[in-house]
């Protein structure tokens, strides 16, 4: 049994480097005090770093990209920090990258208790990313061998493609992780149907952390729509829609951590004995179509 705790993470103002890391210590310390060994954060939950910049600055979609850049390091540095300190696994969300090709990517990495573990990039953009942003796919998948498992993590939209999750599942992954930012009910919906296909199909477990409330001064975070979940394969010895544990509200007041359990004997269980053998018979479904 593993202990997760996923973020509804309220988007909100930190004008300055040291409210901005009292903040995600405190957060991520009011987890891991409560036992959670793993930690994950959603999507662009690192561009609060925007805060900090002027507020003209901020207040401009690409300026805003570009002037957190210095800031990478320094917030890589303080995440690495937090999963040390409290010997966790830590996803704190995403944020856009400068690679050395002159390309922005959305980009998440993974700390452990003994440091930086890998980092995964999203694959698939959104029409705001590619459109707006301009920012870059990212190529390949990561499988994050842990002491708690094989993890893999794909970013929001990729949830929606079937053939990313069944790539992880035949790497030998057990949970994906899910960080989201959705500025609508729809578009939450979309990624959370999107997670609960993907652990059907493979029987595997997908957490899912969303970003939540309004954020005036960030054209990119402005509003934001989303409930925290952790999704399982319908079948025996789990819960019978297949929803571990979801958050109550899709808008709460600050941020909310929500904590849960998961039992990965029990989706070895269901692989081996389960009603059906999604995750075995999938190679059937294209024999059928020749």
């Amino acid at each position: 049994m593993i202990r997760l705790a996923a973020c509804q993470y309220a988007i909100e103002l930190h004008e300055t480097w040291e409210a901005y890391a009292d903040h995600l210590q405190g957060l991520c310390a009011e987890a891991a005090e409560a036992g959670a060994q793993l930690l994950l954060l959603p999507e662009y939950a690192g561009l609060v770093l925007s805060g900090q910049l002027p507020s003209e600055q901020r207040g401009d979609l690409e300026a805003s990209i570009k002037g957190i850049q210095p800031l990478v390091e320094p917030w890589l540095a303080l995440c690495e920090g937090i999963a040390r300190r409290w010997g966790i696994y830590l996803q704190p969300g995403t944020l856009p990258v400068l690679d050395d090709d002159g390309r922005y990517r959305n980009r998440a990495w993974l700390f452990g208790p003994q440091g930086v573990i890998g980092r995964q990039d999203k694959l698939m953009m959104t029409r705001f990313e590619r459109e707006q942003w301009h920012i870059s796919e990212g190529q390949g998948l990561q499988v994050f061998d842990t002491a708690l498992g094989k993890l893999g993590i794909l970013i929001c939209y990729d949830n929606e493609f079937p053939l990313l999750a069944r790539t992880l599942a035949e790497q030998g992954v057990d949970l994906i992780l899910a960080p989201s930012c959705t500025d609508t009910e729809a578009g939450y919906h979309r990624v959370r149907i999107g997670a609960q296909a993907r652990a059907l199909e493979n029987q595997i477990a997908v957490l899912q952390s969303p970003t939540v409330g309004v954020a005036p001064w960030s054209p990119a975070l402005d509003e934001n729509i989303g409930r925290a979940g952790l999704f399982v394969p319908p079948d025996h010895g789990m819960p019978g829609d297949g929803v571990v544990a979801s958050s109550e509200a899709l808008s709460p007041m600050g941020s909310q951590w929500l904590r849960c359990e998961l039992d990965l004997e029990a989706l070895v269980r269901v692989r081996r004995e389960g009603q059906v053998f999604t995750r075995r018979d999938w190679p059937e479904q294209f024999d059928r179509l020749k």
